[in-house]
């Protein structure tokens, strides 16, 4: 078999599993109203079946890059993938809220190995260029399709049980497993120096779970209340001790002198918002459809069908237009396309108009996850050494993660001030603010990669500045 067949059966594979990943993450999006009903979830309570799943992927994304990189990024992925499949069979059978809730923290953690093994597997053997951003473009199409038309295939799913959205990607993981047992390449990778920075690992792993945990649980116990402000103060005093200790290692976790490039930095900041703001407006839209609405899990699905389509669509040409624009440009258009898409949500109201409102929004929506996610990947590992590959990739879906959860908590927060349980429109408006501030951010962002004649107009002209870092 020669190494183009073998590199792209590879792919192959990684694809069919980052698209079961997300595929997971949204399909508990459009199931959540029905979890609830049977478990007797409160909303408060119920953002935990996302956050459980986030708080073990966001806490836990830099230690498992960094272990691919140091005890290879097979092996690593191989292990997580099993555990994703264990994890997913018991989500499935429990039958207690909280058991469902720590089940959906074993599946995050298993991601946080499987995300960055995947991406940096791929990043260490397709050559820097054009090989590459296909790859790319193709794995984060699977990815981003994966998340959209998940929702879609959740409504189909929720009108048998909610449990089935879970049991699905059992079998699925199963034969994932015993196909990259063939098809991965058992090779001698280029593997980091030295042993595991377990005092790194320990700091920043304590920092990130308490971040998340933090944020996910302020709407219940309060902002501003004692217990949120000394956690806060204490993963901050966690970060800064990472920082410490990884200036004076000398194989660090964290090569800090990696975050000195600024499209590396941009790439991270963007998918925090683009990621996040999603996340958290993806939960309010549940909310309005099956809540206020009172539409069915398929009519909910179907309305997300749209911006699915799109991704599904044209995310696997991104890399040909990455290789002529850069992806600086493509991210600035894809953060205006997202800023609208929330935009045109805020004119919600009892009838909403599928063709004046929900098919327009989720097209913006579309546009903007089908250039920005792969373009964010590309620019976030472009110029990176193999040996960091991990790293770069754990760095950008520890970003993701994080703003994910962040954005949710704070969304969880408009949703229930002041009117508890109640749902109204004007609460919905409010939370939707959040997200389609965010984006504005992240345009804005975005924009500073433009803002001089000096930067990379393609992303041939990126590689050289990021080789230079």
């Amino acid at each position: 078999m020669s190494s183009t067949t073998t590199r792209w059966g590879a792919l192959a594979v990684l694809c069919a599993v980052i698209f079961l990943d997300a595929l997971d993450v949204s399909m508990v999006g459009v199931a959540l109203p029905s979890i609830q009903a049977d478990l007797g979830l409160s909303t408060s309570s119920l953002q935990w079946v996302v956050s459980g799943y986030v708080l073990g992927y966001g806490g836990l994304l830099l230690l498992g890059g960094r272990t691919a990189d140091l005890l290879g990024r097979r092996r690593v992925f191989l292990v997580a993938l099993g555990v994703f499949a264990v994890a997913s069979l018991l989500g499935g059978i429990v039958d207690d809220g909280t058991l469902l809730i720590a089940a959906r923290f074993v599946k995050g953690v298993s991601a946080a190995f499987t995300a960055p093994a995947a991406l940096s597997i791929i990043t260490t053997t397709f050559p820097e260029g054009p090989a590459r951003n296909k790859a790319l473009s193709v794995f984060t199409a699977s990815g981003a399709s994966g998340f959209s038309l998940g929702l879609v295939l959740s409504g189909l799913l929720t009108e048998l049980g909610w449990r089935w959205t879970f049991l699905m990607p059992v079998p699925v993981a199963i034969i994932a497993l015993i196909a990259a047992l063939k098809v991965l390449p058992k090779v001698r990778e280029e593997r980091a120096e030295g042993g595991h920075d377990l005092i790194g690992a320990a700091l920043i792993t304590a920092s990130m779970l308490l971040l998340v945990f933090t944020v996910v649980q302020a709407p219940e116990v309060g902002w501003t209340s004692l217990r949120t402000i000394g956690s806060l103060v204490g993963a901050a005093a966690l970060l800064g001790l990472f920082v410490f200790a990884e200036l004076r290692m000398k194989h660090p976790l964290v090569r800090l002198g990696i975050l000195r490039s600024a499209p590396i930095v941009r790439a991270n900041l963007g998918l925090v918002i683009l990621f996040g703001s999603y996340v958290g407006f993806q939960f309010v839209a549940m909310q309005y459809f099956q809540n206020l609405l009172h539409w069915s899990a398929m009519q909910t699905a179907l309305a997300f069908l749209p911006a699915g389509l799109l991704v599904a669509l044209t995310s696997t040409k991104m890399g040909d237009f990455a290789d002529r624009f850069g992806t600086a440009k493509l991210i600035v258009i894809g953060s205006a396309a997202l800023a609208g898409g929330y935009a045109v949500f805020l004119g919600i109201d009892e009838t909403p108009s599928l063709g004046g409102l929900v098919i327009p929004g989720m097209v913006l929506l579309g546009i903007a996850f089908a250039l920005s996610f792969p373009s964010l990947n590309i620019q976030a590992t472009n110029g990176v050494h193999d040996d960091e590959q991990g790293l770069a990739s754990g760095l950008l879906n520890t970003s993701g993660q994080v703003g994910g959860a962040v954005v949710l908590a704070v969304v969880a927060a408009v949703l229930t001030s002041g009117s508890g349980e109640a749902l109204t429109i004007d609460t919905l408006r409010s939370a939707i603010v959040v997200p389609m501030v965010l984006a504005v951010v992240g345009l804005a962002i975005a924009a500073t990669g433009l803002s001089f004649r000096t930067a990379p107009a393609t992303a041939k002209e990126e590689q050289k500045v990021y080789e230079t870092v």
